[in-house]
């Protein structure tokens, strides 16, 4: 698990069967200051999340139970919207 900000979409004129109409994002993942940490990555959008905001992912086979068919092909998942990060 992790947060990221989504900082783009990503659009595919083919996919594999499992992900068509499933919006694709291109997210960066942070650190609990919210500074860019690591590389981006492409995540499918299980919430209906947008560029600006800040995203809770999953990864691994966790990613794909986020969608309608759990046998898709992903390994990133934005499965919630963090509204804010409290540490104490």
């Amino acid at each position: 698990m992790f947060v990221a900000n989504v900082i783009g979409t990503v659009v595919a004129t083919d996919k594999q069967a499992a992900l068509r109409g499933v919006k694709l994002l291109l997210v960066q993942p942070v650190d609990a200051d919210g500074r860019a940490e690591g590389e981006p990555v492409v995540a499918v959008d299980a919430v209906g999340a947008g560029v600006g905001e800040r995203a809770f992912c999953v990864l691994g086979k966790e990613a794909a139970m986020a969608l309608d068919n759990p046998d898709a092909a992903v390994d990133v998942a934005v499965v919630g919207i963090v509204d804010a990060v409290h540490q104490g």
